[in-house]
């Protein structure tokens, strides 16, 4: 928590314009958990940076708690929070509970020790083209099949935890609707009930849909006129998809006359290629034991990671990932994300590094703002989606 914020503060300090944060839940070493703690924290040390969910899961919660959240925060940092939304927490209950599970039985001791890293990869054969692809400059792996980790008692258990008994979520896009609502004031119920929600009516948080895919996130995120942040650090194979949708669905609204897209990319910047590599090395580690079942584990050093034995179905299993990773010098670094920028046509890019050593991260965000703005030029001159300058 107190990295969190210290790196908060750094961000602020070299002029980055936004500090998300994401909800995870059951994941060792990442500050995820309570989205909106954790942002009313930031925001109360930092002074100006906006601050922000990417993206609170709404499959875990219902929208009158998120804006209730997010509108206690707004009334303490009025104009500095960004609500994002996603609908990732719903899509894993969906994915777990479409997948054929074993019999009880079979999920005996004897089946958890058969590695899912062994299998994993045959899925994602099965389910997407076997070779990657170079857009315009811009690496587009073959998209990872989630269908044998949803098999996962592990993730089944996590699933049903972060849900009431018998609870249902409602569509993403009712539940994004009713977000709104509850923030303009104007939620009425079928009957013609109003409620209006204290704190939270009126905020002045910032909306945003965040989505890995061309479906429904994308869809959503267009058609009410929202800004939209595409994951190419989570789901490389479909940003330009999820990009094309989300524009192809664009309707202008009293928000945006025109699409605005955030764009992300996992990023490790030290002062020279080897650096940085031997800096990001565990990287591939971390992302096996996630698609394995065995979620998130404590970062790894560099020095696990080169214990690590790799079998050919652990690269595969993590191939798309490391391969999209953004590892390198300032120079290097910045030409890669150029032409991520221009290939996807992102207004903003969203930057997301991990590094077993907090110094190391600090380290790898100040190299970035020098190399992006220049070391005498570290604020940027450009505008909010909303009009407001940065």
């Amino acid at each position: 928590m107190r990295n969190s914020i210290d790196l908060a503060r750094h961000a602020e300090r070299l002029g980055y314009l936004r500090y998300w944060v994401a909800e995870h839940h059951f994941a060792a070493g990442v500050a995820s958990s309570a989205p909106a703690v954790l942002i009313g924290l930031i925001a109360a040390a930092t002074n100006h940076i906006r601050v922000g969910s990417g993206a609170v899961q709404l499959g875990h919660q219902t929208p009158v708690a998120v804006v209730e959240q997010f509108g206690l925060v707004d009334a303490l940092h009025p104009g500095r929070i960004d609500l994002g939304l996603g609908r990732s927490g719903q899509r894993r209950a969906e994915i777990v509970a479409e997948a054929p599970q074993a019999p009880q039985s079979a999920q005996a001791p004897q089946a958890a020790q058969v590695p899912h890293a062994a299998r994993a990869p045959q899925a994602a054969r099965a389910a997407a083209p076997s070779e990657s692809r170079v857009v315009d400059g811009l690496l587009i792996p073959p998209a990872f099949s989630f269908a044998e980790l949803a098999r996962s008692p592990q993730l089944a258990l996590q699933a049903a935890l972060l849900q009431q008994p018998g609870a249902r979520t409602p569509d993403f896009a009712e539940q994004v609707d009713e977000v709104v609502a509850f923030l303009e004031g104007t939620y009425r119920s079928p009957g013609g009930i109003a409620v209006h929600v204290v704190p939270g009516e009126g905020a002045e948080v910032e909306l945003w849909i965040l989505g890995s895919s061309g479906g429904q996130s994308a869809k959503v995120a267009g058609e009410r006129g929202l800004p939209f942040a595409a994951n190419y650090h989570v789901s490389p194979a479909s940003v330009l998809e999820a990009v094309e949708a989300y524009r192809e669905a664009f309707t202008p609204s009293k928000v945006l006359s025109e699409p605005y897209v955030v764009v992300s990319a996992d990023v490790v910047v030290a002062e020279d290629d080897a650096t940085a590599r031997e800096l990001a090395k565990p990287y591939g580690l971390w992302v096996r034991a996630i698609r394995t079942g065995q979620g998130a584990i404590p970062y790894p050093t560099p020095g696990e990671a080169d214990a690590h034995v790799w079998s050919e179905a652990d690269r595969e299993l993590v191939a798309d990932r490391v391969d999209t990773q953004f590892a390198g010098s300032p120079e290097t670094v910045e030409e890669r994300l150029r032409v991520l920028q221009r290939v996807t046509g992102a207004d903003e890019l969203l930057i997301t590094t991990i590094t077993h050593g907090h110094a190391d991260r600090v380290r790898s965000y100040e190299l970035l703002a020098e190399a992006w703005h220049g070391e005498d030029t570290l604020r940027a001159s450009r505008t909010h989606p909303s009009g407001r300058p940065a």
